[in-house]
């Protein structure tokens, strides 16, 4: 529901020591900039603030915030979490934790950036919610809080008030669909254009995409993946593959899963899936899109998608479409 304009909504940012920079700034200048495109003579969308149980934050980039001295007792509109390397010691400190819980009752919305999840988890914020964190941390914090529906996948996660987001930047997309939920897409689109960056529609992207998972793994197939993403129209049954890796089949399907931790056939759909989605963020048609990235059919690329996103490609492509 649209805010009503003539008061500011109050966002406040909390911070500790080694936090992570853009965790702060980067849903702060979202903030600001709607701030900024405001009409003139009318009043500011949002009154901002740092808050720290600390008068300075040293951030883990060794820069310097200066924070306010939070205040439990007043309303506010919305609690941002923020995260980062300082994020373990944070989580120990009992009477950090309890402000957390305690301004959260206060707040119309509580939010978490990357990391910043685990301390709205300690607080016990995010018990029967579905949430994400960074993926570094998702191991972990499944097994510190299994009360918690953790999503490892999406940029961010909406749970009625409580909105929490994947990896430092993603707290730029998660303060874009805030602006948007308050005040409309208009005004979120020309804030992203703004800053120079996409307006991310609620939920479903990827943390971090295939091509990166694969240069983290083994790097002895970085040429047959780079081979595979040039040919996805191609052939790319077993023995293909094996022919282009120069291996026999069994020697090529053996070697495969030891240095990869998968079959060749999950990684060919998996980069098939990645070019997909590429192709429909920039406006593809879905029939095009699958023909294109060599499904076969635009059923084979449905039930693929519907088994790794849980949206198919008619609803992502309307979602994710770049404007």
């Amino acid at each position: 529901m649209p805010l009503a304009s003539h008061h500011p909504h109050r966002v406040e940012i909390f911070a500790f020591a080694g936090a992570q920079i853009l965790d702060v700034t980067g849903p702060a200048q979202v903030f600001a900039t709607a701030n900024d495109l405001t009409p003139r003579g009318s009043p500011a969308r949002y009154e901002i603030a740092v808050v720290s149980l600390l008068p300075e934050i040293v951030t883990s980039a060794g820069i310097v915030l200066k924070a306010a001295a939070p205040d439990g007792e007043d309303a506010l509109g919305t609690l941002i979490v923020s995260g980062g390397y300082g994020v373990d010691a944070a989580r120990a400190d009992g009477a950090l934790i309890d402000w957390v819980r305690r301004r959260a009752a206060r707040a119309s919305r509580v939010a978490s950036v990357c990391s910043g999840a685990l301390l709205l988890a300690e607080a016990g914020l995010l018990d029967g919610r579905r949430a994400v964190t960074h993926w570094q941390r998702c191991a972990e914090f499944a097994r510190r809080y299994p009360a918690v529906h953790l999503d490892p996948d999406p940029i961010f996660v909406r749970d009625g008030a409580i909105w929490t987001s994947a990896g430092v930047t993603a707290g730029i997309d998660l303060a874009l669909a805030m602006v948007e939920a308050d005040h409309g897409r208009t005004l979120a689109l020309a804030v992203a254009r703004q800053l120079v960056v996409f307006l991310k529609r609620p939920g479903g992207q990827a943390q971090f995409s295939t091509a990166l998972a694969f240069q983290e793994a083994d790097a002895t197939f970085e040429t047959l993946h780079s081979w595979i993403a040039a040919n996805l129209h191609r052939d790319l049954s077993l023995p293909a593959l094996a022919e282009q890796a120069g291996m026999s089949l069994r020697t090529f399907c053996r070697r495969y899963r030891r240095s990869t931790g998968r079959t060749p056939a999950e990684s060919v759909e998996m980069i098939r899936l990645e070019s997909a989605r590429r192709s429909l963020e920039d406006g593809a048609s879905v029939a095009r899109t699958a023909a294109r990235c060599g499904f076969g059919s635009t059923e084979t690329m449905r039930r693929v998608f519907l088994q790794r996103l849980n949206v198919g490609p008619n609803a992502y492509r309307e979602r994710f479409t770049r404007s």
